[in-house]
C-alpha cells in the first residue's frame, strides 16, 4: 500500500555507506529487517538500553577482546531486538572482524556488517534519521488518507461487503469477512489460491487459527497462519466475527495493518444497525438475482458474484426454488428460506421477486434434494423446485422452478412440487405464457364460466370434483358434501351447458386440461 519501512538492505544503500567498502559477515538473509532508530554505541552493556529495531554503529571500543565476552555481546543485543550491528574496522579497535563475533552472529542469523575504513557516524545517523522521518511522514499521510476513505464510506451508508471490497483494494490482497459461526459473509479481491482456501474455509478458520483469543481479538503469534492476518470485529464488547487478509508469503506493512484495523472498526459500526444491515444484504441478493433474470449475467457469473457476498455455490449441484406468496407461512418468506438454509448448512441466494420468493441453493452430501424438499414442505408453502443443475444451467432451472411453482399455486392444498412431477402439466404452463391456453379454456368452459358469473350456485366446483374422481358421482358428492340427487342434477345441468356428455372419457379428458388450465391462469 505504502512504501516499505526502512530496512537494513535499503539503509546500506544510502549515500553515506557508499563512501567506503563494507562486508556483510552474517545474517545476509535477514537484511529485510526494519530499522526503527540508529545509535552509535561504545559501551559493553548497551543491550539493557535497547527497545528493538535499532541499527547499532560502533568503532569497537565497547567490545571486549575476550572471545566469550564477544559472543555474549552478540547474544545480548540480538535478544534485545537490535536489527543490525555495524562495526568499523579502521584499526581504532579492530582491523579485522573478530571470529567470535562472526560465529555467534552466524549461529543466530544476526546481521553483522564491517566497514573497511572510518565513517563519520554523525552523518550516518543524519541520513538514516532523515529516511526514517520521511518514512514516518509518508506513513502518517497514508493513515490520514485511510481514515478519510473509511469515514467517507461510513457517511455514505456502505455495508460490510463494501468495506471488505475497500480493504481488498487498499492492501491488494484477498479479504474475507466471517461471522462468529465461521461462515463467510463477504469475500473480495479473489485469486485462484484464495478461492481454494474458501473451498475449505472452516478448516482455515477453525483449525489453522486455533490459538486462544480474547474478546478484542488478541492472539498468540504461535498458531496463527503466517499467510493470513486477521482482526476481530467487536460489537458491544463481544466478538461478532473476524476480518481476514490472505496475503500469502508477502508480509503486510504497517499501513496494511492500519487499514485492517480501520476496516474492522468500520464493519462493526455498520453492523450495529442489524436491521439496516440485513436490509442491505437482501438488496444485494435481490440485485444479483435480478441481473440473472434479466439475462445480464450467466449462471457461472452469478455463482462468481454470489461468492463476493459470502454465498459459496461453487462446485455444488444447484436447485432453484420458487415459493408463492399465497403460502400461509407466518414469517416473511425470504427470512424463512434463509433460516431453513442456515439450519441445513447449505449456501443460498434468496430474493424477493414480486409474487414469489426465489432461492438458488447449493446442495451437499448432508443435504441432498430429497432432504431439502422434505424440510421445505414443513414450512407449509406452495413452492416449485427445479432439477439439479450445474452453474451454467441456472437460467433453465429458474424456468423449471417457475413452472412447478405455477402449478403448485393453482392447487387447493399447500405442496412443494418438483419440476419432474409436473408431467403433462408442463405443457399447460408453457401454453399459459401466451393466448392459446386462454382460448382453449374459453372454448371448453365458456358456458359454465358464464353461468357461474350470474349464479349464486357455481357449477365449476362440481365439475372439478367430478373430474377429480374420474366420473364417480358418489365420491364427488361426498367430497362436495351434497346429496347424490343434487349431484345428478348438477351433472345434468353441466351436460346441457356444455352440450356434451360427461360420461364420455374423451370429454372428461378434454375438460380436465381445461379446468387445470383455468386454475393455473387464475391462481398462479
Amino acid at each position: 500500500m505504502s512504501e516499505k519501512p526502512l530496512t537494513i538492505e535499503s539503509a546500506l544503500k544510502l549515500e553515506v555507506f557508499r563512501r567506503i567498502p563494507l562486508t556483510i559477515f552474517a545474517g545476509e538473509t535477514n537484511l529485510s529487517r526494519s530499522i526503527r532508530w540508529v545509535h552509535p554505541v561504545e559501551v559493553p552493556d548497551i543491550a539493557r538500553f535497547l527497545t528493538g529495531g535499532e541499527m547499532l554503529l560502533t568503532a569497537g571500543l565497547g567490545i571486549a577482546r575476550d572471545p566469550e565476552q564477544q559472543r555474549r555481546f552478540i547474544r545480548e543485543i540480538s535478544d534485545a531486538g537490535a536489527s543490525v550491528l555495524i562495526l568499523e574496522l579502521s584499526g581504532r579497535a579492530y582491523s579485522d572482524m573478530p571470529d567470535a563475533l562472526v560465529d555467534e552472529a552466524v549461529s543466530r542469523n544476526f546481521p553483522l556488517v564491517g566497514l573497511r575504513g572510518e565513517l563519520p557516524f554523525v552523518e550516518v545517523s543524519a541520513q538514516v534519521h532523515e529516511s526514517l522521518v520521511d518514512e514516518r511522514v509518508l506513513e502518517l499521510t497514508t493513515y490520514e488518507r485511510l481514515n478519510d476513505v473509511f469515514m467517507q464510506s461510513l457517511l455514505e451508508g456502505r455495508d460490510h461487503v463494501s468495506f471488505a471490497e475497500k480493504l481488498a483494494a487498499e492492501v491488494d490482497h484477498p479479504v474475507v469477512l466471517e461471522d462468529t459461526l465461521h461462515q463467510v459473509v463477504a469475500y473480495s479481491g479473489a485469486t485462484a489460491k484464495a478461492d481454494v482456501t474458501l473451498t475449505d474455509w472452516e478448516r482455515h478458520s477453525r483449525v489453522l487459527h486455533d490459538t486462544a483469543t480474547n474478546a478484542h481479538g488478541a492472539a498468540h503469534a504461535a498458531g496463527e497462519p503466517s499467510e493470513c492476518t486477521r482482526r476481530a470485529v467487536i460489537l458491544r464488547g463481544e466478538r461478532w466475527g473476524w476480518l481476514h487478509i490472505l496475503h500469502g508469503t508477502e508480509p503486510l506493512d504497517r499501513a496494511d495493518l492500519y487499514a485492517l484495523d480501520r476496516a474492522a472498526d468500520a464493519v462493526a459500526i455498520t453492523l450495529l444497525g442489524a436491521r439496516e444491515s440485513g436490509a442491505k444484504a437482501a438488496q444485494r441478493q435481490n440485485a444479483l438475482v435480478n441481473r440473472l433474470l434479466l439475462g445480464d449475467i450467466s449462471g457461472e457469473a452469478f455463482v462468481t458474484r454470489a461468492l463476493r457476498i459470502g454465498r459459496d455455490l461453487r462446485e455444488r449441484s444447484l436447485v432453484v426454488v420458487f415459493v408463492s406468496k399465497r403460502s400461509s407461512i407466518a414469517s416473511p418468506l425470504d427470512e424463512a428460506l434463509e433460516e431453513l438454509c442456515r439450519t441445513l448448512h447449505v449456501p443460498s441466494v434468496v430474493a424477493d421477486i414480486g409474487d414469489h420468493t426465489l432461492a438458488i441453493i447449493g446442495l451437499s452430501r448432508q443435504c441432498p434434494e430429497e432432504t431439502l424438499v422434505e424440510k421445505l414442505s414443513t414450512l407449509r408453502v406452495r413452492a416449485g423446485v427445479s432439477r439439479q443443475v450445474a452453474a451454467s444451467q441456472v437460467p433453465q432451472a429458474v424456468e423449471q422452478a417457475r413452472s412447478a411453482a405455477s402449478v403448485a399455486a393453482a392447487r387447493n392444498d399447500e405442496r412443494v412440487l418438483r419440476f419432474d412431477e409436473l408431467g403433462v402439466l408442463r405443457l399447460l404452463v408453457s401454453l399459459a405464457q401466451g393466448p392459446e391456453l386462454a382460448r382453449y379454456v374459453e372454448d371448453e368452459l365458456g358456458p359454465v364460466l358464464k353461468h357461474d358469473a350470474n349464479s349464486a350456485s357455481p357449477l365449476l366446483p362440481t365439475l372439478r370434483a367430478f373430474l377429480t374422481y374420474d366420473g364417480n358421482k358418489t365420491h364427488a358428492a361426498e367430497a362436495l358434501f351434497v346429496q347424490r340427487r343434487t349431484m345428478y342434477y348438477r351433472i345434468d345441468r353441466l351436460n346441457q351447458l356444455l352440450k356434451r356428455k360427461l360420461d364420455d372419457p374423451d370429454v372428461r379428458q378434454a375438460l380436465i386440461f381445461a379446468v387445470r388450465g383455468h386454475d393455473l391462469m387464475h391462481k398462479c
